[in-house]
């Protein structure tokens, strides 16, 4: 019997990029090709994420012309009667495409890919693995996954499925989300001063920011009222807020709230919008922290980005964060929804620079041991070999070849 490789389907939508994303990225490239043969499909070509995966040498294929189902569609009826109309259809198309690219994992990363892709995998005969990334009580991972899923992967322990119908311990697994390790940590004040004088700030600037979508859950308004609560207390203080990230397609747009709240506090001047930037490491390398304001956090990779480039970290003690910080040891933890908490914090960072100095490098070793690709790769390797271990794995064009007990048609 000839054994032929794993084959792994990653749908993803194509217009954005984020966090869950690059970790695929890492995952994919990373994965055994002796035993594994993966497939990232996109809805939409074009667009950024097609433009990411080539740059990383990973070819794309495209999915069928199917109605993806939208996340923007929550409140508005018939959009979403629409999507349901089409939704045998769509399933249809994709379950055909499965079987016609002979996948045997469909491995779906974010909640429209679930939705879209996760009935489909199961008429196809394809084992489905529905990885998590999002919040514990998700309609999504306590419904679809525990009767379609054959596996679920969290990103930490506060994403699990909080009340599942059906249980689903037997068949979930915790895995943090991978990260490379920087060869070289940014030249601090170089980034430093680069962002002083595209900003024609004064020489001595001191910088705190935030980087990451800008959704509400992600709190980015906190984060200019932290800033304001600083400043509050230290008007003459050169600090300035870097907003980097960007507002996401078919979501409200958060820019323009941002700018109004810092006009209301008086800070206008403070903090400034950077937009989207790639490479991240020379914009974490030119803060004095990350302020990470968010709630239901699943597992932000950019905290884990910050402490391996050594930039302390002060976070919400909430959602996933505090499996990531040690509070006083490798970042502090402050109470979420009050901006007021990260002043004591950022205080001891930018007035003492041993803390500084003690807090950076800890979170940085801390990280290098803790956080790597090659155990989030092994770690998600194994459910695809377990799923697939009662299911001989053929090559299908055996099939059209003269066997003994397998004779070709026409023979």
């Amino acid at each position: 019997m000839s054994l032929r490789k794993i084959v792994i389907a990653f749908p993803f939508v194509g217009d954005d990029l984020g966090g869950s994303h690059i970790s695929a990225t890492s995952l994919i490239a990373g994965l055994d090709r002796a035993k594994f043969e993966p497939i990232v499909v996109l809805h939409k070509g074009g667009m950024v994420l097609e433009e990411h995966f080539k740059a990383h040498g990973l070819p794309v294929t495209f999915a069928p012309d199917v109605t993806v189902l939208s996340r923007s569609d929550g409140g508005n009826t018939p959009a979403r009667l629409a999507a349901a109309l089409r939704f045998p259809r769509t399933t249809a198309r994709l379950a055909r495409f499965l079987s016609d690219h002979k996948v045997d994992v469909v491995h779906t990363n974010d909640g429209q890919m679930h939705a879209t892709w996760a009935l489909a995998a199961r008429l196809s005969g394809a084992k489905l693995v529905w990885h998590h990334r999002g919040a514990p009580k998700a309609w999504g991972v306590n419904v679809m996954a525990p009767l379609l899923a054959n596996h679920i992967v969290t990103v930490s322990n506060f994403v699990e499925p909080a009340n599942p119908i059906t249980p689903v311990r037997h068949k979930i697994t915790v895995l943090h989300s991978p990260f490379e390790h920087p060869s070289v940590l940014p030249d601090r004040e170089a980034c430093r001063r680069r962002f002083i004088e595209e900003l024609q700030l004064r020489p001595d600037t001191r910088f705190v920011g935030y980087v990451g979508t800008l959704v509400e859950r992600k709190r980015p308004l906190r984060f200019v009222e932290a800033v304001h609560a600083f400043l509050e207390r230290h008007p003459d203080f050169p600090l300035a807020g870097l907003v980097f990230g960007a507002s996401v397609i078919n979501l409200p747009p958060l820019e323009g709230a941002i700018r109004k709240r810092a006009e209301e506090l008086g800070i206008s001047d403070r903090i400034h919008l950077m937009g989207f930037r790639s490479p991240v490491a020379p914009c974490i390398g030119a803060l004095d922290a990350l302020l990470v304001t968010a709630i239901n956090e699943p597992f932000g990779r950019t905290l884990i980005e910050a402490m391996l480039l050594a930039t302390p970290v002060i976070a919400t003690d909430h959602g996933g964060n505090p499996e990531a910080i040690e509070d006083g040891a490798t970042g502090y933890l402050v109470e979420a929804e009050r901006p007021e908490a990260f002043v004591a914090p950022l205080e001891k960072l930018l007035f003492d620079r041993r803390e500084w100095t003690r807090i950076s490098g800890s979170a940085r070793q801390h990280a290098l041991v803790k956080y790597g690709s090659r155990a989030h790769i092994d770690g998600i390797s194994a459910p695809y070999e377990t799923l697939l271990a009662g299911k001989a794995v053929h090559d299908h064009r055996l099939q059209q070849v003269a066997l003994p007990d397998n004779p070709a048609k026409g023979a």
